[in-house]
């Protein structure tokens, strides 16, 4: 390769160290050798490595200690390393520290040499998504904009900021907040300013796939591995491959198919329904999650290991009711946008429309607002601003209606009708207040968002969000 990129190997072990390096340099990197953390320092100040491969247990400095020293730099010589960290099996938890202190990601011993080989490509990329990263952080500092992210509040900046510092690396993260805050644009957002950006985004709902289904979906399976499989088919890990899956609403998947993922998530290997040999896997994994995850923990519908390794970062989404003073900027973002979606030329947001969207409280957030921007779009002539007149003639009365579903008396359930009855009553006139959003309707109702996908299937009426 052109202007071979430095490698700096630290590893205590003499063989491994010399196996390393000549297995690296083989590939066509430029290598250096330290014996511990305070020789692997002092290297990587005289020889300014692009990359540092180092154990994390060793003798007089180990690599967490080299990786404090260089976090300790800032903007100096350690804001320009990739570090990827080499651990024994039982240090899973100490590696995954590592990585919240800015490691780009580990990698199991005994080392994979092709795991090895891909990972060291992947943070090659991620040096070079770095110096196009400069010019998106200079435009959040300027104007609060980070990809399809937009907000100057408090809240949002440092929600903007931690996206902008992990977006490159190799991190799981947990996204969490109400339905319509936007989790799934967050999502999109760290895929799209990563190395990965590239490589394909799949999102994967696990609270719409059937209990039965869900593991095929996501691990694959082979022809013949259950009633049904008339040919092999691939898994979301699989469609991602070298890109970010998102798994939404994780804390709605089986407990047996979480126990599997954490495997897959561990080990970096999968293997498909019915099949006997296990395939590398280099997916970044995403996760979002309407609820409160530690409660899901505590109630047992979301397994603590696996949430403990999803963790590593975790961003949570505030309501737009708590950041209303993005919402002008948001709104003219979604102008734009639909403008260009719509062949539309509609001009920004009349102060008339912009005083009544600031006096509501946005019980769906940024996705109810989309909406209602979307249709004034549609409706408003070209060469003129969005105005009051252009919102729904009942803006501002879904959520008391919406909350009142709490209250039996707004649902007609005469006196001898069965309980099933009125279930279903409360719940089909509970979607109508939502508009047909069955996220929102489940919270209302409280019951996880499966429950009631089943319910409407009883009630044959499936829909769709």
């Amino acid at each position: 390769m052109q202007n071979p990129v430095k490698v700096l190997i630290v590893e205590d072990e003499p063989n491994a160290l010399m196996g390393l390096a000549e297995l690296i340099s083989g590939w066509g990197y430029r290598t250096e050798t330290a014996r511990d953390g305070i020789e692997g320092w002092e290297k990587a100040l005289a020889w300014t490595p692009d990359i540092i491969v180092t154990d994390l247990k060793m003798p007089r400095m180990d690599g967490i200690g080299l990786l404090t020293r260089l976090s300790e730099e800032g903007s100096g010589i350690g804001a320009n390393i990739v570090v990827i960290v080499l651990t024994a099996m039982g240090s899973i938890d100490l590696a995954v520290d590592a990585m919240k202190m800015g490691a780009y990601d580990f990698l199991q011993k005994p080392i994979d040499a092709t795991r090895l080989r891909t990972t060291l490509a992947n943070a090659t990329r991620q040096r070079e998504t770095e110096i196009e990263l400069e010019v998106t952080r200079r435009r959040l500092r300027e104007t609060g904009v980070l990809g399809g992210l937009v907000g100057s509040s408090p809240p949002m900046l440092d929600i903007l900021s931690l996206v902008e510092r992990i977006a490159p690396s190799n991190v799981s993260v947990l996204i969490t907040g109400e339905s319509g805050t936007g989790k799934e644009l967050v999502a999109r957002t760290l895929h799209n300013l990563s190395p990965r950006k590239s490589r394909p985004f799949v999102a994967v709902n696990c609270a719409a796939i059937p209990e039965t289904l869900i593991e095929s979906e996501i691990f694959g399976h082979e022809k013949g591995a259950f009633t049904g499989a008339v040919e092999k088919r691939a898994g979301c890990f699989e469609l991602a491959a070298g890109g970010t899956l998102l798994l939404d609403e994780l804390g709605e998947m089986p407990a047996g198919t979480q126990a599997k993922l954490l495997r897959v998530l561990e080990e970096r290997k999968l293997r498909r329904l019915g099949g006997r040999t296990e395939h590398d896997v280099d997916v970044r994994v995403l996760a979002a999650t309407n609820r409160d995850p530690e409660r899901a923990v505590a109630d047992g519908s979301l397994r603590a290991d696996l949430f403990y390794r999803l963790n590593v970062f975790h961003i949570a989404m505030p309501p737009l009711r708590d950041h209303l003073e993005d919402l002008p900027a948001m709104a003219d973002a979604m102008v734009a946008e639909m403008n260009t979606r719509h062949g539309r030329k509609v001009t920004g947001v009349a102060p008339s429309m912009l005083d009544r969207m600031m006096a509501y409280d946005w019980p769906g957030n940024g996705r109810e607002l989309r909406n209602a921007i979307e249709r004034a779009v549609i409706l408003c002539p070209d060469g003129t601003p969005l105005d009051a007149g252009h919102l729904p003639p009942n803006f501002g009365k879904s959520h008391a209606t919406a909350v009142s579903a709490h209250d039996a008396s707004f649902v007609p359930v005469r006196v001898g009708s069965t309980v099933d009855e009125g279930e279903r009553l409360l719940i089909l006139r509970t979607l109508e207040a939502t508009g047909q959003n069955k996220t929102r309707a489940a919270e209302i109702l409280g019951i996880s968002l499966k429950t009631l996908h089943n319910k409407l299937k009883e009630y044959g009426k499936p829909g769709v969000d």
